[in-house]
C-alpha cells in the first residue's frame, strides 16, 4: 500500500542525537538529521538539538502552521516567539546585515524532511504464536493495518506472513485496522474503572499455514 508511515511518541524519543534527530510537530513526523549535520557547531541549532526526540507542537500556530509569534513591547513590531531561544532560519529581533536570507524555505516547512505521521492513539497489543506459544507484546498506532502491525512484528518472527492472523477465534482482515476488525480500544473504560490498561491488552492469535514465506 502506498500510505504514510505511522510512528509512536516513544519511536520518536529514541532518535535524540544530534547525529540521529527527530521532532514530531502538528501531526507530522520530521527526520532534521540532515538540517544538524548541514549546520554543525551553529549556536542557532541548540534548540532544535535540545528538542530531539520531542513534539514541538507548542511552538507553531495550529492555524497558520508557522512560528507563532507575538508584538515585541520594546519596538512594538511583530516577531517570532521563541522562549526556547532563537533557532535556524528564525531572524534577527533587530536590524542585521550579517544575518544571511539566502537559506530557501525554512526547515519548518520544507517537506523533504517528513518521515510519517505521529499517531494521535498508540495500543499495545499481545500477539500470540500457537505453534510455539511465543508471545510478545507491541506499542502500535491506532491507524496502522493488520498489515502494517505485521511489518512491526517480523523482528519476532520473519515467517509472520505465513500465519493466519486470528482475533477470538476469527480471521482478521490484513487491510484494516484493529478497531475495524473488531478489536475495540477499552483503555478508556479501563481507566474509569481504575484498571492497569498496559495489562490488559487484546490478545492476537496467529495460526502457522502449510507455505513458509519470508518477507
Amino acid at each position: 500500500m502506498n500510505r504514510p508511515r505511522y510512528f509512536t511518541p516513544r519511536e520518536v524519543s529514541r532518535h535524540c542525537l544530534p547525529s540521529d534527530l527527530w521532532v514530531s510537530y502538528l501531526g507530522l513526523v520530521y527526520n532534521l538529521t540532515p538540517l544538524a549535520d548541514r549546520h554543525r557547531g551553529d549556536i542557532l541549532l541548540k534548540p532544535i538539538i535540545d528538542a530531539a526526540g520531542k513534539d514541538i507542537s507548542h511552538w507553531f500556530n495550529p492555524k497558520t502552521r508557522e512560528i507563532k509569534t507575538h508584538i515585541d513591547p520594546q519596538t512594538g513590531c511583530v516577531k517570532y516567539y521563541t522562549p526556547q531561544g532563537r533557532f535556524l532560519h528564525i531572524s534577527p529581533c533587530f536590524p542585521c546585515s550579517d544575518w544571511d536570507t539566502d537559506f530557501g524555505r525554512p526547515w519548518w516547512k520544507d517537506n523533504t524532511y517528513q518521515i510519517g505521521i505521529l499517531s494521535s492513539k498508540t495500543r499495545f497489543i499481545s500477539i500470540i504464536n500457537t505453534l510455539t506459544s511465543q508471545e510478545q507484546t507491541l506499542e502500535v498506532c491506532g491507524e496502522e493495518t493488520i498489515w502494517e502491525i505485521l511489518q512491526r512484528y517480523l523482528p519476532y518472527n520473519a515467517h509472520a506472513a505465513s500465519y493466519t492472523w486470528k482475533f477470538c477465534g476469527f480471521p482478521l482482515d490484513m487491510d484494516k485496522t484493529l478497531k475495524e476488525n473488531g478489536v475495540q480500544d477499552e483503555d478508556w473504560e479501563l481507566e474509569e474503572l481504575r484498571m492497569d490498561c498496559d495489562v490488559h491488552t487484546p490478545s492476537l492469535h496467529l495460526y502457522f499455514n502449510d507455505d513458509l514465506t519470508e518477507l
